[in-house]
Parts: structure tokens; C-alpha cells; sequence
């Protein structure tokens, strides 16, 4: 008898306690999850063991598995190896790479792209991902920062590459374009030359300098302010972002779905994880909302990876009677408002998404492992003990975080929005930007908790509720995000000041009912004497600026505030928005039809925030 009152009182604080904490297994499970990857990455570490080494034991273990699924083509990993061992050829034999240099990739998402990134880790180089939007200034600034010498460019950005050529012959920049043939004798071509060159395995002794700390690649981000910096991804990072995939719920029987640009860490994480795992990959040239899910079954997908507003475009789509059938059961991604993610599922069928934080530089990322709509992790004591990070206080209007009479940052309290800073160690290094010295120490943040401390500045607000989940809040700083790129607020004004009429500029985002991120608009203070140019200002960031950072709104100020360091007030910019009613400042509006930016009316207002009007 007294055995059954033990059990039952057993049972009963069980019961209680796993009331009173839902998420208890879930959390451990996760923290577990997370120390055994930690582990297995250390065991590389000792080992020099790279994704490369893993791609050759699944290319050993299932040479004839499809690998990439691209159109209508299909390569195994097989394919994959021979035709990386080709590319890595053309460059060997050219004799202008060289064992742990730097090769910079201008293309789009495309099977050439990932053989040229194996070839070079083959060749024990390293590569530069660039964004195929950018232009002028911002190609030659990201160019130059990576420290490459070798330009690799797909055909279809040969005009790209001829704006900035005088600047790269200028350097004795070699440049490759991804033709049979070129007509200019200052650029080389590169299919052609993989054709004639052999399939046989590159030498080991190429790569034999290569350890986990090495370079594997420089991905760019727009930080907080200026151009892009290149982010240093080492073989070792490298492993840790492979890994997101199997931490989110991704098996050896899926196939992976990427629409992402492969330059970015989300897109090419995708790849590096799909090599970790020996699967399948979908690759998509560029997104597209009509086609994605007759892609997902012509494929027979079962993992997507998204953005927030990749999700947005499908729930817009015209309803369909085959939107349930296929065969996508996980999601992946980052950047997804709740009423999205809702609607989603209630269209597209029971599709578990894994919404997930971090940041390509960053040192921490945390994963909506229980499904809760518009969290994007939570927070834990395991989770805080093996993982450190912090929410502090922090003051938006100078720019940095509150400190008690001790000069330790302050924890935010539940609720309330706080910077996300996570500590810097051997088992969460920050490698930092190249050659940019100054942002990298931006970025450290010293003396939180304790004297001697350092921790990682995400830029980040984030907060968590009574029932320890975590939500993402908003960017600080000088960036905000804009369809599905960060963009940097003093790159877009830079830009804009070189137009005659404008003589200053402060770039900030603004909200737009229904859409993910902030649209662009910039107050400007016209030079004197002058009026605005609205087409001269048009063609200007047409030609200047990526789609993306382009700003959508124009407001004509008289004076610009400012701080007493001289930093633009933008506070109060962001609140007002770009109301014509309440703003008695000239506004305008980018017309892409009119190629013009045109006064913003009431009907235009009333257009853009109701949706008519896509922006």
C-alpha cells in the first residue's frame, strides 16, 4: 500500500511539474542536442576535419545519390566531385591561383557555383560570395576587401564587371567569365577551359596547410553602418552552421529546397548542409511565388528553406485546389510575422516551421524547436548555462547599452525589449570582419557582467515573455531589413549626396502595413539654390543602388537634426512615416513605371498602405 502512495504522489508532481513546464523535455532535449554537435565539432577540430573531407566520405559511400537537383538536370555526387575537380583545374593550371588565396564569385544560384566553391577548398583557397545586386562603389569596395585577385563572373554580369573594370585592370585583377568564349581581351573565359582539363582527383598536399580555423569563406553583411563587410566563415564556423539543418529536424531521407541566394549564409547553408548530411538538394536559379510549390513536387520536396517575406509572396498567391498536395513537411528560416506563419498553415497544410535567430557573424543562434508562432527560441537555464548570452538594457536614442553606478550592463526585465549579446569564448569565437578592425571592435563588447568579460553585440532587440519565449524586436543602429537584405542607412546616403541637388542626406526605415522589415525613405536637405531633380535622383540610385536599397519614400526637409556628435536624429523620422496628411513636408514617392520619383499624393498613400500599390 505504501508502494502505491508513493507512485501515486510520484506521479502527481510529475504531472504538476510537467504542467507547470510544458516545454521541460523539449528544452533539454534541445540543450543536449546542442552539447553533442558542440562535441562532435571538437573532435573535427583535433582532426582537421572539414566539410570538404565529408563530401568526399558521402561521394566514397554514395557516388551515384543525386546531389543537386537543378532544372531539368540531375547531379550526383559523383557529378559533384568530377566537375569541382574541373574547375579547380582550369584555375591550377592557369597558374593565377595559388594555394591559400582568395577567389571572388559574382554569380547567381546556379550548380557552377558550388562546384567552383569545392574546387577552390580543393585547391586550399578560399572564396569571396558577392552579392550579384550590388554595383559601382559598393562591387569594388566588396571586391577589394576580401583581398582577392581572381574574379570569377557569371556571363549574364559581364556589364556588371565592365563598370569597374579600369579599376580592376588597374590592380592586375584577373577575371573569368563563365562563357566558352570571350570577345574582350580583358576577360578570360572558363566552361570552355573545363572541358579540355581532366576529372582526376585534385592532389591532397594543395590543401594539407588547411585546419578548422582557416578561411573557407567571406559572406558579406551590412553590419551596422557603411559599405558591406566581409564576414570571416571559417571551416569551423562553417561546421556550426552545417549543422542547423539536423538540429532543426532534417534527416538522411529529405530533399532540401533552396531559393536563397547561395551568397548568403541562409542559401549556403542549405548546401554545406545537405553535404553533412548526404542528401538531396533543389536548387532554384531565383524565387519565384508561381513556381514554388509545383517545383516542391516535381522534386519531391520535404524540407524548404524561406525569409519571411518568401512566405508572404505563397500566402498572396491565387488559392489553388493542389495547394495541400506535396510532400514539405519542415520549414526553415528566419523572419516570419505571426499572422503569416498562421495563414500558412492553415493553407498550405501542417508544415512544422523551425524559425530560427543568428546572424552570419554572429557567435549564437537560437531555434523555434516547440512550434510557437512568432517566437524564435526560448529561454532557458541550460540553455543560458552552456549557451551564455544576455537581453540588457539598452538606450535607442544614444546608441548604446544602460550601466548601473558599477558600470555593468543592466538584464532587461520580462517583457521589455533588450540588446542580445552573447559571450565570446573558445567554444562561441567571433572571427570578425576583414579588414575592418574598427567595426570587429564595435562589435565586442566589453565589461558586461563582470570586469574582463566580452560578449557579442548582435545589434538586436529582443525580448522574452512570462512563459520564457523569445521574440525578435528590431534592428539597432544604422540598418534596417528590406526584402530579405540588410540595408546599410550611410551606404544609401553616401549614394544619394553625390546627386547635384542634395546636399544631405539621412536614410532610415520606415513600416508598411502587411510587409516584412522597413521600406527605405531618406529626408534630404537640397543644396542651395537648387530643386529636386526627381528623374536625376531616379536614375542616380537606379543605377547606384541594388532594388532593395533603394528608397521607396523622399521627404525635402529644411534642416536636418542632429546630435550633439553630429550623428542624424532618426527617431523621429521613423515615427512620422511618410503620412501626406500629417507631414506638411514635401514627400515622394519612387515610381518604378514612371521611372520618377512623384509627389506623394493622399491616393498614393492611401494605395501603398492598402496594398494596391506593390512596393
Amino acid at each position: 500500500m505504501f508502494v502505491w502512495i508513493v507512485f501515486a504522489a510520484v506521479l502527481f508532481l510529475s504531472l504538476a511539474f510537467l504542467f507547470h513546464h510544458p516545454y521541460f523535455f523539449q528544452d533539454v532535449h534541445h540543450v543536449l542536442f546542442k552539447l553533442k554537435l558542440r562535441r562532435l565539432v571538437r573532435k573535427y577540430y583535433q582532426t582537421n576535419y572539414t566539410i570538404l573531407d565529408r563530401f568526399f566520405d558521402v561521394v566514397k559511400a554514395q557516388p551515384d545519390k543525386p546531389f543537386i537537383l537543378f532544372r531539368d538536370e540531375t547531379f550526383t555526387y559523383r557529378d559533384a566531385d568530377e566537375l569541382s575537380n574541373k574547375a579547380a583545374r582550369v584555375l591550377l593550371h592557369t597558374g593565377l591561383v595559388k594555394q591559400g588565396d582568395t577567389v571572388a564569385l559574382f554569380l547567381g544560384n546556379e550548380p557552377m557555383f558550388l562546384w567552383l566553391w569545392l574546387g577552390l577548398v580543393k585547391l586550399g583557397c578560399s572564396a569571396a560570395f558577392l552579392n550579384y545586386n550590388i554595383r559601382s562603389k559598393s562591387l569594388l569596395h566588396c571586391f577589394n576587401c576580401s583581398g582577392a585577385r581572381t574574379l570569377i563572373a557569371a556571363e549574364e554580369l559581364q556589364d556588371a564587371v565592365e563598370e569597374v573594370l579600369p579599376s580592376l585592370s588597374e590592380q592586375q585583377v584577373s577575371v573569368f567569365i563563365l562563357a566558352d568564349r570571350c570577345t574582350s581581351p580583358d576577360f578570360k573565359s572558363f566552361k570552355d577551359k573545363m572541358n579540355q582539363v581532366s576529372s582526376e582527383p585534385i592532389p591532397k598536399n594543395l590543401r594539407s596547410h588547411l585546419t578548422l580555423q582557416s578561411p573557407a569563406v567571406y559572406i558579406y553583411t551590412s553590419g551596422t553602418t557603411g559599405f558591406p563587410k566581409a564576414a570571416l566563415i571559417t571551416h569551423s564556423k562553417l561546421w556550426s552552421l552545417s549543422l542547423l539543418p539536423p538540429v532543426s529536424g532534417v534527416n538522411s531521407k529529405d530533399v532540401v529546397y533552396v531559393s536563397l541566394p547561395l551568397y548568403h549564409t541562409a542559401g549556403f547553408l542549405g548546401f554545406t548542409g545537405s553535404i553533412e548530411m548526404g542528401i538531396t538538394l533543389a536548387l532554384r536559379n531565383k524565387f519565384s511565388a508561381s513556381q514554388f510549390w509545383d517545383d516542391c513536387r516535381k522534386y519531391n520536396v520535404t524540407v524548404i528553406q524561406y525569409i519571411g517575406e518568401i512566405m508572404r509572396y505563397l500566402c498572396n498567391t491565387p488559392r489553388k485546389i493542389n495547394d495541400r498536395r506535396h510532400k514539405v513537411r519542415l520549414a526553415i528560416g528566419n523572419g516570419i510575422r505571426a499572422d503569416v506563419w498562421k495563414e500558412f498553415i492553415n493553407r498550405f497544410g501542417n508544415i512544422q516551421i523551425r524559425e530560427f535567430y543568428g546572424a552570419t557573424e554572429g557567435n549564437f543562434s537560437l531555434l523555434n524547436y516547440s512550434g510557437k508562432i512568432g517566437a524564435v527560441g526560448r529561454d532557458t537555464y541550460l540553455h543560458k548555462k552552456y549557451f551564455p548570452y544576455s537581453l540588457i538594457k539598452f538606450d535607442v536614442d544614444k546608441e548604446q547599452p544602460v550601466r548601473d553606478s558599477a558600470g555593468f550592463c543592466i538584464e532587461a526585465a520580462k517583457g521589455e525589449p533588450g540588446l542580445l549579446v552573447c559571450e565570446i569564448s573558445m567554444n562561441a569565437p567571433f572571427s570578425g570582419y576583414v579588414r575592418d578592425l574598427q567595426q570587429t571592435e564595435k562589435k565586442r563588447l566589453h565589461n558586461v557582467h563582470k570586469k574582463g568579460d566580452l560578449y557579442f553585440n548582435t545589434g538586436d532587440l529582443l525580448s522574452i515573455d512570462e512563459d520564457n519565449f523569445i521574440y525578435f524586436q528590431d534592428r539597432v543602429g544604422d540598418t534596417f531589413r528590406w526584402k530579405g537584405e540588410n540595408v546599410s542607412t550611410n551606404e544609401v546616403a553616401d549614394v544619394i549626396t553625390l546627386v547635384d541637388c542634395i546636399k544631405e542626406a539621412n536614410v532610415y526605415g520606415v513600416t508598411v502595413p502587411g510587409l516584412e522589415g522597413r521600406v527605405g525613405m531618406a529626408a534630404v536637405k537640397l543644396s542651395e539654390g537648387q530643386s529636386f531633380d526627381s528623374v536625376d535622383v531616379f536614375k542616380h540610385v537606379e543605377n547606384l543602388l541594388p532594388a532593395y536599397a533603394r528608397p521607396r519614400f523622399i521627404r525635402i526637409r529644411s534642416s536636418l537634426d542632429v546630435t550633439g556628435t553630429f550623428k542624424h536624429l532618426k527617431a523621429t523620422l521613423v515615427e512620422e512615416g511618410f503620412n501626406p496628411n500629417q507631414i506638411t513636408d514635401p514627400l515622394y514617392f519612387l515610381d518604378e513605371k514612371d521611372k520618377n520619383y512623384v509627389p506623394l499624393t493622399a491616393d498614393i498613400f492611401n494605395s501603398v498602405t492598402s496594398g494596391k500599390v506593390k512596393i
